[in-house]
């Protein structure tokens, strides 16, 4: 899917010697640990190393900064689902490996846990809908992603004839999404690789033959 446009503004007003990259790198950290609505400009401005001012200079606001975030997480630590899915020859292969990696990535201790496509939107004012969309628009490509690749293996012979594509790409990005929340709350990486291993205990096995 591709990614909505983070605005960076190189306007007049741009505060000479400013390293957006590194300013946009801790907003976005800042936006996966405390989500979009529990994070307040001043306490951007004050992470970032400028003024607000200069915020709105060179992003155009909170709602255009969170979207620069967002894309800068897609492309870099949250980037890893599509990837995979991409680069499995098989779908159980496919979901199996992502899940294992999410496990690792939602835990990892040098940045926030869980997802945040998954957690920075989920609960926002009637002023904040456009930024649910946005993560509620990536969590379906992924469900859509999902759906595709069961839907190839199928036609391909790996799963039976009337397996359920959607409900089994609902399965397992139902399990993908709470294991961020389980991240969130502390679970650790053992932990959630033990449910991933119970999970895939679900899928389909392979069609019999005549």
């Amino acid at each position: 899917m591709k990614r909505a446009t983070g605005v960076l503004r190189r306007g007049r007003g741009r505060p000479r010697g400013f390293d957006q990259e590194a300013a946009l790198e801790r907003a976005m950290v800042l936006f996966w640990e405390r989500g979009y609505e529990g994070t307040s400009l001043d306490e951007l401005s004050a992470a970032m190393g400028i003024s607000p001012s200069s915020l709105y200079a060179t992003f155009g606001g909170k709602e255009q900064l969170f979207r620069a975030a967002v894309d800068r997480y897609l492309a870099g630590r949250g980037g890893y689902i599509d990837r995979i899915v991409a680069e499995e020859p098989t779908a159980r292969g496919a979901v199996q490996r992502l899940l294992e990696t999410a496990a690792d990535e939602l835990t990892r201790p040098d940045h926030p846990p869980g997802c945040m496509i998954a957690l920075a939107g989920t609960q926002c004012s009637p002023g904040a809908r456009p930024v649910q969309g946005l993560l509620r628009s990536y969590r379906g490509a992924w469900h859509s992603g999902f759906e595709a690749r069961i839907q190839r293996a199928v036609e391909a012979g790996e799963l039976a004839p009337d397996t359920d594509a959607a409900a089994l790409a609902t399965f397992y990005a139902t399990v993908l999404l709470g294991m961020s929340v389980q991240a969130r709350d502390g679970a650790s990486r053992e932990s959630l690789r033990a449910a991933v291993e119970v999970a895939m205990r679900a899928w389909p096995g392979a069609p019999r033959g005549p």
